[in-house]
């Protein structure tokens, strides 16, 4: 239907309303009187300016006052009035009919227009949405580009630079031994044979470090790292720590101050002994050969035992600070941030944190005190004497067994 054929439709059915209203008063004109029969004809008007606007409607009024005075108002069947107040009346209900006709025709524009324009705002609401939706899904195929870049670079450096050293000895040491009997082909003595024998041990160390740390992360955030609680020392955990470390702390001074009385934890001896490994070979990795690593654990209040491991590095700068214990991120100290710019493969941090607030602890980094460096603080609750029934029977559940 076009849009005139509609207009042209809309206009009789206006016509044919006011002809209706008409019929059906018109045999009863003796027993109704005018004001009955003008709110019909005007609540017409109403109808036509609702559904069809204002064109509609100021047709229906003037048939509507044509009606009205041709078969309503004495002499009936005749354009003349006799009775001023009938003049009166019928001016009243034109003027009456056309003021309500297009304040009902005004009121639907408007009730359209609002329509229009919440149709508009949802629209450019399901846009702005849409663009939202795909902006993020952009930035989080960014990340994923940038996380499996910075894989890539760890795999890259991490697993291939042990791979060449490992092959490297083998190949070397393979060759002599085939070449024993040419005079002319250089023979190992007992001492490079050795130091060999060395690169391979602690090269294939570092490549199950590596793997061991690429498991554990994948555990901490898959949900399922699994703790041992139980009651310990943290002054063994510590030593045992350290104990791990000795071949990084070689060309460092480490201190350690424990306070006296400490009370024991109720922690996860190896992860714990892990989160101050990691730390201590962060330190390790950004202090100058001779300057010292400390190594702090008191009470904190509360419940509470704060550890700490402070280096006497350039120390990281505050904007920062968040970002360092994120998977797979590297940065150097002097405030710029890369994947590949410090040594390592950003795992462990990101491996201590996990630990961490597993256990229902914090860890965060402060500036070194008294001294330049990077302190890193870690709160773990020390857990109460009611809970050691508690943890022999989730241990016992899993079929653990408990010391």
């Amino acid at each position: 239907m076009t849009i005139l054929s509609k207009k042209i439709t809309n206009f009789a059915l206006a016509a044919l309303c006011i002809a209706g209203v008409t019929i059906v008063l018109g045999p009863i004109t003796h027993q109704v009187n005018s004001t009955t029969v003008a709110l019909a004809l005007l609540v017409v008007v109403l109808f036509s300016a609702t559904l069809w606007g204002s064109g509609p409607a100021v047709l229906a009024s003037v048939l509507g006052m044509l009606s009205f005075n041709f078969f309503f108002l004495p002499p009936l069947h005749t354009w003349t009035i006799e009775d001023p107040h009938n003049w009166v009346a019928l001016a009243a209900f034109l003027i009456t009919a056309l003021t309500a006709g297009q304040l009902s025709a005004r009121a639907k524009k408007r009730a359209e227009e609002a329509e229009t324009g919440r149709q508009e705002i949802r629209r450019l609401y399901e846009e702005l949405q849409t663009a939202f939706e795909r902006a993020s899904h952009a930035e989080a195929l960014k990340q994923s580009e940038r996380l499996k870049s910075a894989l890539l670079d760890a795999v890259t450096h991490d697993i291939r630079t042990p791979l060449t050293a490992i092959k490297a000895s083998v190949t070397t040491l393979l060759e002599t031994n085939r070449s024993a009997e040419d005079e002319e082909m250089m023979v190992l003595d007992a001492a490079s044979r050795l130091e060999m024998l060395e690169v391979i041990d602690e090269e294939s160390d570092r490549l199950n470090r590596f793997v061991e740390d690429l498991v554990e992360l994948a555990k901490i955030e898959a949900g399922d790292l699994q703790l041992r609680l139980r009651w310990g020392a943290m002054d063994e955990i510590i030593a045992t720590a350290l104990a791990r470390a000795k071949p990084l702390t070689r060309k460092h001074l480490i201190e350690i101050k424990i306070d006296n009385g400490l009370p024991v934890v109720c922690v996860d001896p190896k992860a714990v002994s892990e989160v101050i490994y990691n730390l201590i070979d962060n330190a390790t990795k950004f202090s100058p050969a001779g300057c010292r690593i400390t190594v702090t654990a008191q009470p904190a209040g509360n419940e509470q035992l704060r550890l700490t491991i402070q280096d006497e590095g350039p120390g990281i700068p505050p904007e920062l600070r968040e970002r360092v214990f994120d998977k797979f991120f590297r940065a150097t100290r002097n405030g710029d941030a890369s994947v590949m710019r410090s040594p390592g493969t950003g795992m462990g941090l990101s491996i201590a944190k996990g630990i961490v607030e597993a256990h229902g602890g914090q860890i965060w980094v402060e500036d070194a005190t008294n001294t330049t460096g990077t302190k890193f603080v870690v709160t773990l609750p020390i857990g109460e004497d009611k809970q050691i029934s508690k943890i022999l029977e989730v241990n016992q559940a899993q079929g653990m067994q408990v010391k």
